[in-house]
């Protein structure tokens, strides 16, 4: 005898959601892109989008551009930050000691410290 968790009736995902006849794919064109490597990036979009300048290229990671001959150099990813050094931009020395002291002030406080 089965038991009573047996899913029946249908199979999920057996069948596909839509029907090939009830809607029509938009319009695309192909756009081939080239990176130092000489890889070829060839990428689908809609016929009336503009073709973005530089795509990434899968393989290597380099940017790509759309002329074979003179595609683009290594772009220059901008240095490695600390949270530190975040923080330096947003505060001067001044305001770090000031918030420095008022956060061992709280501190103290509620150690019971004066």
């Amino acid at each position: 005898m089965p038991n009573g968790n047996v899913i029946r009736g249908t199979r999920i995902g057996s069948a596909p959601a839509r029907h090939a006849q009830r809607y029509e794919p938009a319009p695309r064109r192909a756009v081939s892109y080239w990176c130092r490597n000489d890889h070829r990036v060839e990428i689908s979009i809609a016929a009336e989008a503009e073709a973005p300048p530089v795509w990434d290229c899968p393989r290597c990671g380099l940017p790509a551009g759309q002329d074979a001959q003179n595609p683009p150099g290594r772009s220059r990813p901008e240095p490695y930050k600390t949270h530190l050094a975040y923080v330096k931009e947003r505060r001067t020395q001044a305001e770090g000691e000031a918030i420095l002291a008022e956060a061992l002030a709280a501190l103290h406080r509620r150690r019971g410290r004066s």
